[in-house]
This record gives structure tokens, sequence and C-alpha cells, in this order.
């Protein structure tokens, strides 16, 4: 009886692991951990204050697309009239997307016999979500966001084997030019934050050189693209979508979400939001729009009213309780219905995605998935923990407004995680 009852899980028991740290004491901590078969809260700590959640944020997404979307991913709408074929972005990411492979919106664009017309008319966002930070326009984790992406919206700038730039796609190495008067610290090449002209420095490009930059967006540039890898005419018109247009699905829907959480990819969530969005009333792609309708559609039961602001995380507007992390976290898991197909979207400790090198496995097996989110100072993890006595646990760990390295705060997290994985 005993033993039995030194396995139980008390406030107590966590409060103790918890507390027993000089790192939570030192920055803004919340903490909340939930017993899945007993329906209840075991240890709360500031989970009703909010925090900044970074790429926590994707969870909503996440859970948004997963009411709203099916099996498949809408890949664009289209009539056809005459001798044309008109059609519209649905927002879908995965048009020639590097990892992304599968070619249906490409090969009915290649191989119809009409006439081709693009329409970015339905399309009334901005190209950055509410709150980004303009001085990271030159990130590959800040692309910008369109009705109708190609290649992930990123250029990719690397040296070839004679030493000399290339670009992908090549179409924007007209673009790119040495500016003698551009001299950073090392070399890099920087894109003027309004207009898509690419600068480097003199002088000889480092070997293996690479490095990804976001485009600046138009639908005058998606057309320029689409005529040069399609190898045919496009024309570029003013046309609302009618009700009628139809649909080609591109791809299965749970690859773009384990290519969103594994590596916590912006692009892929922010373009998410639009095509989830593409199927509400009228096919308007907006993000404001479609995080009204999840709100007041799917989130009204939510312990604490979400601050959501885009479908990454980037944006500091972003404010959710650790509470309302495990909600969203239940209603992941009910909405799925299956443990292991859960799992094999998110990242998992020692395994795979932004938790590979933060945990290591119990003898090979993972014992945490789940998402995290940092921006600088503010580093988190919200996901499902079993235990080496089985028991199924839900948490979110947040750090907010910490200034010591986020390797410490990583570390931390870690510790108590695993302290509670190994003593229950």
């Amino acid at each position: 009886m005993l033993s039995s009852c030194s396995h139980q899980i008390t406030k107590h028991k966590i409060s103790r692991i918890f507390k027993n740290s000089t790192i939570n004491k030192d920055h803004f901590t919340g903490f909340a951990l939930y017993d899945q078969e007993k329906k209840k809260m075991i240890y709360e700590e500031n989970a009703d204050k909010y925090f900044t959640p970074a790429s926590n944020t994707k969870l909503f997404t996440f859970y948004t697309a997963l009411q709203m979307l099916g099996d498949s991913v809408p890949g664009l709408r289209y009539i056809t009239k005459g001798d044309s074929l008109i059609f519209w972005g649905t927002g879908d990411p995965s048009f020639l997307h590097s990892n992304l492979k599968l070619t249906k919106v490409f090969e009915l664009l290649k191989n119809t016999s009409k006439q081709l017309f693009y329409s970015a008319s339905n399309f009334t966002g901005d190209f950055y979500g509410e709150g980004w930070p303009y001085g990271d326009y030159n990130d590959y984790y800040q692309a910008e966001i369109t009705a109708m992406p190609i290649e992930d919206n990123v250029a990719i700038i690397s040296a070839d084997a004679q030493g000399k730039l290339q670009v992908k796609p090549s179409y924007l190495k007209k673009y790119l030019q040495q500016d003698t008067s551009f001299i950073p610290q090392k070399f890099m090449v920087k894109r003027s934050i309004f207009e898509n002209k690419f600068v480097y420095p003199a002088g000889p490009v480092p070997t293996n050189f690479k490095q990804e930059i976001p485009w600046k967006t138009s639908p005058e540039l998606t057309l320029a693209l689409l005529q040069d890898t399609l190898k045919k005419p496009i024309g570029l018109i003013k046309m609302d979508m009618p009700g009628s247009a139809k649909i080609i699905y591109s791809i299965a829907a749970d690859s773009v979400y384990k290519q969103m959480l594994w590596p916590s990819d912006n692009f892929i969530a922010e373009q998410l939001l639009l095509v989830c969005s593409s199927t509400l009333p009228g096919g308007v792609l907006s993000t404001q729009a479609v995080i009204a309708y999840s709100k007041k559609n799917f989130l009204s039961d939510l312990p604490d009213g979400p601050q959501w602001a885009d479908g990454s995380g980037l944006s500091r507007q972003n404010l959710f309780t650790p509470r309302t992390m495990i909600a969203i976290l239940q209603k992941i898991e009910n909405k799925v219905g299956n443990e292991q197909k859960l799992h094999s979207l998110l990242p998992a400790g020692g395994v795979s995605g932004t938790l590979k090198n933060a945990y290591k496995t119990d003898n090979g097996i993972p014992f945490v998935w789940g998402k995290t989110g940092s921006l600088s100072n503010n580093h988190n993890q919200s996901g499902y923990l079993i235990t080496r006595k089985g028991k199924r646990l839900l948490f979110s760990y947040m750090n907010n407004n910490y200034t010591r390295p986020t390797a410490e705060i990583r570390g931390e997290m870690v510790r108590v995680m695993t302290e509670i994985h190994n003593r229950f």
C-alpha cells in the first residue's frame, strides 16, 4: 500500500518538484499539470495568468484546421469560361513547397489547354500578421502571407562549385547584385525592406554559403513566378470569385500539420489559417475572420478567452493562459481521437522535431510529445506526458520575461518534466 501511495501524483509532490528551482523564481513562470484519467488539474502555478505563447499559438491553428478542413487541403478554386480557366488561391502552402511534393494543382495548370487567368481578389489581409516585427523581414522564419504562395515564399541563395551565388527560384536572380557600400560583419545577403532588391558585399563568397530570405510578395510577382514555372502565359485580372468555383484538393492535411508542428514552421501556420478561411462562405482569405470564427464556434468554452492575433505565434499580441493551453490540448486530443496518430503529428522528446535535442528518451521510448514556443526572452512547452507508471498527463509550462540564456530555461523545463515522468 505504501508503495502504491508513493506513486500517486499530488499537488504537494508536484509543488516540491516545481518550486525546488532557483530558475523558476527569477522570471514570470506559469505551469499547469492535468490528469487525463481523473479529469482534474493536479497542479497550477500562475495558470490563470496570461503569457506570450510564441509558437504554442500553432496549437490553436492546428485545432482550427482539424475542425474546418477534411482529410485533404483545398489547393485552388477555379472556373472555366469559354476557352479560359480563371483561378484563385486558397492560401495552400503546399504548392511547389520544398518538402510537400504533391503536384495536383501544378498539373491542372500545366496540362490545361485553356488560357489561364489569375485573380487575387479574394485576399483581404496584409502581408504580415498583426504585431509582427518589421525588423525581421530578412529572416527565413518570417515569410510573407499570400493568397497563392509558391516555393515557401522564400528565396534560397547559395554558393555553387565556382563560388558564385545562385538563387532559387532562378527568376529572382536578376534582382541579386553586389553592393560595395554594404559591409556586414560577416558575409550575408540582404533584401531591401519594401522591394525585391537583394545585395551582397564585395569579396569571396564563403564555401557552402546558404541563406533563405523571404521575398517581397505581390500579385504581379506571383504571376511572373507562375509563368516562369509553368512555361506558359497567364493573365492577371480582377474578378470576384463566384460561389460556384470548383475546388481542387492538393495534399493530405496530416502531411501539412506535421510539416507545421515538427519544425515549428511559421509559413505553414499562417497559410493554414488562410486555407481555413477559404472554406467560409464567400471564400475570402482573411486571418482575422477565421480567428473570430474559430473563437466563436470552437473556443467559446475555454477557461480564459484567448487574445489571438496570428497563426504562427510571431506576434507578441498573442496572450494565452496555461490552463487555456491545457484546454486546447484536450480539444485536440478529442478531435484526433487516436493517441498514436496524435503523437505522430507532434514533436517527440528525444526523437523528432523541436523536442528531439531537448529530452532524452526512456530506453529509446519517448515520454513527452508537444509544441515548443520561443521568442526572445520567452520559451514555452505545452503537450502530453506519459509517466513510467503509465499515467497520462497534459502540461503547459510557460516562461516569459527572463534574461538568462534560453538553454538554461529549457534545461530546467526538461528537468521538471523528466522528474515527473520518472517518479510517477
